[in-house]
């Protein structure tokens, strides 16, 4: 049985927290297995309503529309990305390590953790590689970015670009450094997983150590490198 584990929203990515209720959780552990299964385009209420033994209606007094339920989802992932990185590199006082443990937690935070067991992190994780891009590459991109819909995306960033920095406090590229590697992470598991003449990481190692290392060689080549010329 998983225990109670409470993430921290923008509260205008929902009309009521899925969190708080049993419906709600439902409707969150379903919209995952069916976005995995079916694809976000082909995904709608009507199949979700069906899928749990509800309405729409009800699904609606939570979400305003698929779009949002998407970034909740993306959301919620990179804010438990970010918590388990906190925990991991918690009273470590070497930035280098602190960087590496980042890396791997990138990688790793797509193992399914029992602790919550409303949400399947390894399934969800397959949503953030294949279908996070359609949450932020849109029209209405920077009317939502004023709404604050991709905080929790900026604020695991800025905690990668913090070590960064620790490392190399004049390096001039933490945030840009820090975002790299949060795409890397998943544009290269699509690759492997998809177009594989793409990458050099395996899709047969399950827990992808290749990736780390691939990470890990593209962080530290850059920040032991040769300083840049101007």
């Amino acid at each position: 049985m998983g225990v109670n584990i409470q993430i921290q929203l923008n509260e205008n990515l929902y009309i009521r927290d899925p969190q708080d209720t049993k419906l709600g959780r439902s409707i969150i552990q379903h919209s995952i297995h069916l976005i995995d299964e079916i694809g976000f385009e082909d995904f709608t209420f009507k199949k979700l309503a069906q899928r749990i033994h509800s309405t729409e209606a009800s699904i609606y007094r939570y979400f305003e529309n698929k779009h949002r339920l998407l970034v909740y989802l993306l959301c919620w992932y990179w804010e438990w990305m970010r918590y388990l990185i906190e925990v991991n590199t918690k009273n470590m006082t070497d930035p280098r390590k602190k960087l590496t443990i980042a890396i791997s937690t990138i990688v790793d935070a797509a193992l399914r953790d029992e602790a919550i067991d409303w949400v399947d992190e390894d399934v969800l994780y397959r949503i953030v590689v294949s279908e996070s891009t359609k949450a932020y590459h849109t029209k209405k991109v920077d009317e939502e970015n004023k709404k604050g819909f991709f905080l929790t995306y900026k604020s695991l960033s800025k905690t990668i670009a913090a070590i960064i920095t620790e490392i190399k406090p004049d390096f001039q590229y933490p945030k840009a450094l820090a975002s790299t590697l949060l795409e890397m992470a998943k544009d290269h598991i699509f690759f492997a997983q998809h177009l594989p003449s793409l990458t050099d990481i395996s899709n047969g190692n399950q827990e992808y150590s290749d990736a780390k290392e691939l990470l890990r060689h593209f962080a530290f080549s850059i920040l032991d490198g040769p300083a840049s010329v101007s």
